[in-house]
This record gives structure tokens, C-alpha cells and sequence, in this order.
């Protein structure tokens, strides 16, 4: 069973500070160190595993991605700094990572984004969306056998940012930028 904190969207996403390993060194990370910024809260198992680095080693190939798009990604588990640094210097897919990798031994942060499995000590795999003002935006769990799409990540990142931008208009299935959306109104109901 997992512990499940109760999260809104359009609501403050949880704050915390805990040590991360970025650019092969230890630094203390906040989510506060990011207003102004998009935010992936990237949870996942354990370092070491299998999923995990395929997600992982695809985020980092498409990170300048979201850094065009004024995001930053930060991954999450319940392993210490000296594990992701142990992980990092012997698998090339997480060499390539250059974002943050927060640590979270005691699963604080993975209690407060609901995503802690009690009964294992680790993390759901779960993806949350932080827009500019620190609100949640968008959230996903996953059982820790189901891989995710770094693709549909970006998408939600690309729809969340217009929606934001263009308020009176709203993004429709599987919306990429340059299509169609839609403007909410009564001429438009039943006629979809």
C-alpha cells in the first residue's frame, strides 16, 4: 500500500529541500529554487533497476528539450546522493543525465506527492507537472511494471504552456502545437 497525500491541481505542489546529485556533485535542492519555471517532478523506483533507466536514459536525451521550453526536469527516488553516484559512474544511459537527481531516503517527499510504497520503501512511478507559480498542473501514477512516454510528457508540457498563455482556448486529444484547439462557449455544445 502506498501512502497518499491528498493533491489538487491548480493547488501549491508540496515544497521540500533534500540533497541532489547534479553535474557530479552533491548540492541541496528546493522546489522553491525554480519559480519561475516549469517543473517534471520525475518519481521512480530504485537506482540500479531496470525500467528506470530506460525512462531515465530518455529523458536525458530529450532534457535540452525541455530546458527550450522553460523546464527542468528533476528525478526523484529513495535512494542517497552516494547511490545515484555509484549508478552514474557505472551506466552509461545515467552518465548522460544532467539534471538533478534528488535523494529521498526517508520518502518525505515521496509521502507528500503520494507516490511512498509503505511496504517496500520505495516510489510509485509517478509524474508531476509544476506550472511557473509552483501550482500542479498535471499528475500521473503508474504501477512500477509500466514504463512512461517521455513524448507524451512533452505534450502535456507544449498543451499545459499554451493553455496557460492562451486562456480562453483549450487543447484537445492528443493536441500538438500548430493545431486546432478549442474555444469553450455554448455554440460548441453537442456539436463535437
Amino acid at each position: 500500500m502506498n501512502e497518499q497525500m491528498k493533491l489538487e491541481i491548480g493547488v501549491s505542489a508540496p515544497e521540500f529541500t533534500t540533497e541532489a546529485l547534479v553535474d557530479n556533485d552533491v548540492k541541496k535542492i528546493s522546489l522553491a529554487d525554480y519559480k519561475g519555471k516549469w517543473v517534471v517532478m520525475f518519481f521512480y523506483p530504485a537506482d540500479f533497476t531496470f525500467i528506470c533507466p530506460t525512462e531515465l536514459g530518455d529523458l536525458a536525451d530529450k532534457h535540452e528539450e525541455f530546458k527550450k521550453l522553460n523546464c527542468e526536469v528533476l528525478s526523484v527516488s529513495t535512494d542517497t546522493t552516494f547511490v545515484h553516484k555509484a549508478w552514474h559512474d557505472n551506466s552509461e544511459t545515467i552518465k548522460k543525465i544532467k539534471f538533478p537527481m534528488l535523494a529521498d531516503p526517508t520518502g518525505k517527499i515521496c509521502k507528500d506527492y503520494g507516490t511512498y510504497i509503505t511496504h517496500e520503501g520505495l516510489s510509485l512511478r509517478g509524474t508531476f507537472l509544476i506550472d511557473p507559480e509552483g501550482n500542479l498542473k498535471a499528475y500521473e501514477l503508474h504501477d512500477n511494471s509500466v514504463g512512461r512516454s517521455t513524448n507524451e510528457l512533452l505534450r502535456k508540457l507544449k498543451a499545459a504552456q499554451f493553455v496557460a498563455e492562451h486562456g480562453d482556448q483549450v487543447c484537445p486529444v492528443n493536441w500538438e502545437p500548430g493545431q486546432d484547439t478549442l474555444k469553450p462557449g455554448l455554440d460548441l455544445v453537442g456539436k463535437i
